[in-house]
């Protein structure tokens, strides 16, 4: 496979999952916007999912810059329910902006290091890290379609890309 194809391959795979988190944060009724136990609510597992692309789409932690409207300490899952709360607007921003960023950073990526540029994944060759990041946003993308579906909600499967499309047993 050339390097070319492989990129590709990540950048659809990117695409596709991130489209996928868009959706479900679109459909995301108000009511269920600040709802979720265990402080993972929808907003929180939405705006941790669009950080934690964006980063993980970086060389190395020391590369990464948030966006403009990220406020410190509040990427990760832990923080406690008394933390406003960003918007769907604002997490939408932030989704667009990582969206945007996809082809460049992949492109700009060393996918054979060794080192995936983070020190809690030690030893963690680039390219694992690139894959395991898609699996991440995933991860919670389909955590957030769950709620979704629980609400009444049916969002797309995404196969490749932003093409909606229906999965094998539509």
């Amino acid at each position: 496979m050339t390097d070319q194809r492989l990129r590709q391959a990540i950048k659809g795979q990117y695409h596709a999952a991130l489209a996928m988190l868009g959706e479900a944060i679109r459909l995301c009724p108000e009511e269920l916007w600040t709802v979720g136990s265990d402080q993972r609510t929808f907003w929180q597992l939405s705006y941790h999912a669009v950080y934690a692309a964006q980063m993980y789409m970086e060389q190395n932690l020391e590369a990464f810059v948030p966006w403009e409207g990220d406020r410190d300490d509040i990427a990760g899952l832990e923080i406690g329910p008394e933390i406003l709360p960003y918007t769907k607007d604002e997490v939408l921003r932030a989704w667009e902006r990582v969206v945007s960023l996809v082809d460049t950073k992949i492109d700009a990526l060393d996918l054979e290091t060794l080192d995936s540029g983070f020190s809690w994944y030690p030893g963690f060759p680039k390219l694992d890290h690139v894959l395991l990041s898609i699996r991440h946003v995933q991860e919670h993308a389909g955590q957030l379609r769950d709620r979704l579906y629980e609400a009444g909600l049916d969002p797309h499967w995404i196969s490749r890309g932003q093409e909606p499309t229906r999965g094998w047993n539509s």
